[in-house]
Formats: structure tokens, sequence, C-alpha cells
């Protein structure tokens, strides 16, 4: 059963963080151009300079819909990756689902933020014949449209990340639904772009009495990012990070939303605290504070 940490509600919406596992990259390429003195007093690395990271999906349940954002690694992640990235795909995310009760027919929507491995790779699952079948037989697979484009045709500096082969059942299923820029989702959901990690990266809000939920994904994807300079190396446009980030920040800090990371292990819900210049993470708790 998942911590009381990992639940929340916001108005009528309960939502769940569910790990799909860890995993650990290079610190230096998770914060950028941040000097290592900086970064390593938020999250220490080991002796290969690496740092520990969640693979956080996020539940929701409204009064009309179950969402689910993000679907993590996946089960069929392949030797290299597991090896490189040191995966440990505990709970994991179908597991998960599992202890709530749910089984992949009881997801009505996938909303990817965009469509980098570690974020789409349950969205499908390997059949005995080698091809590729939706994971989740009834929902809808909602994306923006630019995000789809590149993720087929990956630039060559990006092609690493993306995983065409195992995208494109999707559309030959019928479930997939492309979306260009903001806009409704779900009653209570909407999708909202938040550029420069991709081009057509986008965020998710979950709003209900008067309450924000906002997946904010790889635009701040743990809770030591909310420092704008904190910018992933991986990102293909960095000052659009910074330019989007800085927006995003002043809208949840104004409306004292909610916040959740893609890739925090240790704090699935977050809202803003400002000590004069200075803004920090603090993390929510589990009922309405």
């Amino acid at each position: 059963m998942s911590p009381a940490s990992d639940r929340i509600r916001i108005g009528d919406a309960e939502i769940i963080r569910l790990l799909d596992g860890t995993f650990r990259v290079d610190g230096g390429a998770m914060f950028g151009v941040v000097p290592r003195t900086l970064w390593a007093s938020k999250a220490a690395p080991d002796r290969e300079n690496r740092v520990t990271l969640a693979l956080n999906c996020y539940l929701v349940r409204t009064p009309d819909t179950t969402l689910l954002l993000d679907t993590g690694v996946g089960p069929d992640v392949g030797r290299r990756r597991t090896d490189f990235y040191s995966f440990d795909r505990r709970p994991g995310l179908f597991e998960s689902l599992a202890e709530l009760g749910l089984g992949p027919d009881g997801i009505d929507i996938v909303v990817n933020s965009h469509l980098h491995f570690d974020h789409c790779g349950g969205n499908t699952l390997k059949k005995a014949d080698g091809t590729w079948s939706p994971a989740f037989p009834r929902a809808r697979y909602v994306v923006q449209r630019g995000e789809w484009e590149q993720a087929l045709h990956p630039v060559e500096r990006d092609k690493p990340s993306y995983m065409p082969a195992r995208l494109e059942p999707l559309a030959e299923s019928g479930l997939l639904v492309l979306i260009d820029g903001d806009g409704p989702i779900a009653p209570g959901v909407d999708a909202v772009v938040v550029a420069g990690h991709t081009a057509c990266h986008q965020g998710v809000r979950v709003t209900s009495a008067g309450q924000t939920f906002f997946y904010a994904a790889d635009t701040v994807p743990t809770a030591a990012h909310v420092d704008l300079d904190y910018i992933m190396s991986f990102d293909l446009y960095p000052v659009e990070t910074f330019d989007a980030k800085k927006a995003l920040l002043a809208r949840a800090e104004e409306g004292a939303w909610v916040l959740g990371f893609s890739h925090d292990l240790k704090t699935p819900f977050g809202r803003l605290r400002r000590t004069g210049k200075r803004l920090d993470i603090v993390p929510a708790r589990a009922e309405n504070d």
C-alpha cells in the first residue's frame, strides 16, 4: 500500500504518486551548469558522481475520470539501458496499480508529458511474438502533436531518448489523441505546454474546489530544480526551459499550487515557500493544507 505521503486530495480529486522504480544518472548532467559544490548539497552523489532519481507516475482520480500521468520506463527496459542507468523497477507501475485494485482496464486516459523512454515505457507491452500493444486497452493516450512527430522522427542528438517502434502501435490501435497546445483533457484536467526539455513538453493541471495540482514533469524534475539555474543538460532548449519554468513557478506561487515532480524520490508533492528572494519547495501534507 502506498504511504500517506504519496497521496493528496485536491478538492474532489485524489492524486497518488506511483513509483515505477529508480535509476541513476550523472549529477552534472542532471543539474547542468550549476557547480557540483552547490547541487551536491541537495542531491548527494555516489562515488561515480551519480544521483538516484525516481520514475514517478501520478494516478489522478476525479469524480468523472481515472487518469495516469506518465508511465515510467516500463517492464521491458532492455539489458543495455538497465546496466547503464542502474534501473531498479521496484515496486513497478503495474504492481502499484494492482495494489490499488486497478488493472489496465481501469485507466481511462494516459497523458504523457513527453515521449522520452523513461516517461512512456509503460505505454505499451511486448507480446510473445516480439511486437508491441497498448498496455491500457481502454485508455485514450494524450500527447502533444509536435512531441509525437519528434518521437517518430527524432533529431540525431535526441535519438537515444525515443523508441518509435514501441509508440507506433498506439496510433494503429486508434487510442492515440494528439493535441495542439494548451487545452482540456477531462473535466478539471488541462494540458499546459511548458517547453524546453523538448519543444512540445507538457505539464498537467488538475483543479477542483479552488485548488490546483500541477504535474511539472521534466520542467521541474525534482524539488531541487526549483532554482531557475538548475536546468538539465538533457534539455534540448535550455533557454526555453528557463523562461517556461520562471513563468510556471510565478503562477504556482501566486495560486498556492501543489506541484508534482517526475524524478524526485523523497518529495512527491510540494508547495513553494518564499524566504526573501529565495524560493524553496516544502513537502505538501497528505491532506489539504
